[in-house]
């Protein structure tokens, strides 16, 4: 079948596409039906069947004859270690620690956090919690105590599972004395903590609620999966919220089981044995969905590597791993690709690698901008699809589906819709648009298999942040637009499409076009305010590693080309070059606090900056032309 057949099989009978796709599933009691719609706008799928995660992801895979298939290689280059599990030593682990976990009294409903860096005990860690219906909430390792405080009380764990470090390329980040101070600081007390010591640092363990990660599991009878609810959650994923509370997204378990099996076919062409690589952090959804669960449940290997784009110790180092472990599909984040290119402009690096194997690369997180797009097709010789989705919806919104047919490829363009999604291109009155106009993206109701239903104990919030301004709409917080061929176009979060003169404009389609300047590996335009226009445009420019040009000149044609691409209506007259842009460490471009410093006004430092230092020179960087404006 071509993806038109499939997404309109799935338009023509919503029910009968999702509960075939659910036969692909071991269950323990099948579901009756798929979708529950009796609390709608609150939507549920598959809810009275009675369903095991860890068993879908691990154990049904040695039932099959295939325990000893790597299930996961540990990949770190900072530490110089390569480790493979099998589908049967991993089973052996987790069913071990999920013993443990039963034995201190940890039950079905119980949640724990998990508090670790990119190592398989995370994954271990994950997986014993879905053995035994507990529910787990990852925080990515090295968080700031009063960020992993905030979550603790939200999600009041039982127990928290951490590992005494983390390894960046020059330093270790000490994970424990972090976590002693946000059990202090939380006003919910968990009732103990199992502590992974590695060799480069051991923490030192408080007295009677803290155990060492081996001395936890000793003796203990392993456990065997509890079957739980297609509705009970699986984990809960703190997301950003504007109102600077984080937002517990939900994954129940039924649909997430559903979904990511069906995705690991149909985009990203994985099947059981195969080999497949998402370059993320298990703190993130990508690493949720694509190095936890996805390629487990699929029967592949999964690579969990601890190490950076470049740096770590160069910038060929993903094609090395990609190389030995002959990888089939990769995906990584388009910032961290173009971290690679400023380093490597000549792709000279890629070169010094065999990637046979390889059919192709896959981007989502940010705008995969044309150039970039463009520069990984030249060098690797692969399809490069950019895809679209966000952590609430835990899989992609549109994609081009690798394991039904490759469809064109449009540069700027995440493709089509998947089945499920019935995408929408709004004006503010929630009226549809034509094709080419840009709006707010919206998602009819109910969203598919695999999305949130809700927010942890926050439904009110759930329904004001998502449902309230386009009812009968989830709202996205994109802006973008459709072309004839049903094609989807992400130009900007809502919030960074800019009104100059009355004329709404992308702040993505200004940067598209910086980013085609030959010396320009990185830019963002943000909308800071202006007394006459409302707002104007600035740019800002990560330059090429090695450039010796003259900056202004540089500066003058990146003007000059927004002017002759996008026209005078931009008003695009103002960029400054820099060294780097302030990041969240999942790589997202944090324009959001860089209007705030231009406009002048007071922001919170973002829990998930990458490196605060860098706000300082943002600051540097606008005062040099005049930002905030007197």
């Amino acid at each position: 079948m071509a993806y038109k057949d499939v997404y309109a099989a799935w338009q023509a009978d919503p029910e009968g596409f999702w509960m075939q796709a659910a036969e692909q599933i071991d269950w323990v009691e099948k579901p009756t039906k798929a979708l529950f719609d009796e609390k709608a706008p609150i939507y549920e799928w598959f809810s009275d069947g009675m369903v095991n995660t860890c068993w879908n992801a691990v154990d049904r895979h040695v039932l099959a004859g295939r325990g000893d298939q790597i299930a996961i290689m540990h990949e770190s280059p900072i530490t110089h270690s390569t480790k493979g599990i099998t589908y049967k030593e991993l089973q052996k682990r987790v069913a071990s620690l999920a013993g443990a976990l039963r034995m201190r009294g940890v039950e079905k409903g119980d949640r724990i956090i998990i508090y670790m860096p990119m190592i398989p005990e995370a994954l271990e860690a994950m997986l014993a919690c879905a053995r035994i219906g507990a529910i787990h909430s990852v925080v990515f390792g090295g968080f700031a105590a009063h960020e992993l405080a905030v979550r603790i009380d939200d999600c009041t764990p039982k127990a928290i599972i951490a590992s005494s470090c983390g390894l960046e390329p020059n330093r270790v980040v000490h994970y424990k004395p972090l976590l002693d101070e946000a059990i202090d600081i939380a006003t919910h007390k968990p009732e103990f903590c199992v502590i992974f010591q590695r060799e480069q640092e051991v923490a030192k363990l408080v007295e009677g609620r803290d155990f060492s990660w081996h001395g936890f599991q000793y003796g203990v009878r392993p456990a065997e999966c509890v079957a739980v609810e297609g509705n009970h959650p699986a984990y809960i994923l703190y997301t950003s919220g504007t109102t600077g509370a984080p937002k517990g997204v939900i994954r129940a378990t039924g649909g997430h089981l559903v979904a990511l099996n069906w995705t690991m076919k149909n985009i990203y062409n994985i099947e059981a044995g195969d080999r497949f690589w998402a370059a993320s952090d298990v703190g993130w959804v990508v690493g949720h969905s694509y190095i936890c669960y996805g390629p487990l449940i699929a029967g592949a290997t999964t690579v969990v590597f601890e190490g950076k784009p470049v740096g770590t110790p160069h910038p060929g180092v993903f094609w090395r791993v990609i190389q030995n472990n002959r990888i089939k599909s990769f995906f990584t984040a388009p910032t961290a690709l173009r971290a690679i290119r400023r380093e490597d402009p000549n792709g000279d690096w890629i070169k010094r690698y065999k990637l046979h194997e390889m059919q192709a690369l896959f981007l989502a997180g940010e705008r995969a901008d044309p150039d970039t797009v463009k520069w990984a097709q030249e060098h690797l010789g692969v399809p490069v699809i950019d895809h679209w989705w966000q952590t609430e919806t835990g899989w992609a919104i549109a994609a081009n589906p690798l394991g039904i047919e490759l469809l064109p490829t449009k540069l700027g363009s995440p493709s089509v819709a998947m089945p499920g999604y019935d995408v929408q291109i709004l004006d503010e009155g929630g009226h549809p648009l034509k094709d080419g106009e840009l709006g707010a993206i919206a998602i009819k109701l109910p969203l598919p298999p695999g999305t949130l239903p809700t927010l942890w104990n926050a439904e009110d919030r759930f329904k004001k942040s998502y449902l309230s301004h386009f009812p009968g709409y989830y709202e996205t917080g994109d802006a973008g637009y459709k072309d004839e061929d049903g094609y989807l176009y992400i130009m900007a979060r809502t919030d960074d499409v800019i009104n100059v003169a009355g004329h709404r404009l992308s702040t993505g389609a200004m940067e598209e076009v910086l980013a085609s300047h030959p010396d320009v590996a990185e830019c963002a335009v943000i909308g800071a305010a202006d007394e006459l226009k409302g707002q104007t445009p600035i740019g800002f420019l990560c330059l090429n590693k090695g450039c010796t040009r003259d900056e202004k000149a540089i500066v003058r044609e990146c003007v000059a080309l927004v002017r002759d691409q996008i026209g005078p209506v931009a008003a695009f007259k103002t960029a400054v070059v820099v060294d780097r842009l302030p990041k969240t460490r999942s790589g997202k471009i944090l324009r959001g606090t860089m209007v705030k410093i231009a406009d002048g006004q007071d922001y919170k430092m973002p829990a998930t900056i990458d490196d605060p230092a860098i706000l300082d020179e943002i600051t540097a960087a606008l005062k040099s032309i005049g930002y905030p404006a007197a």
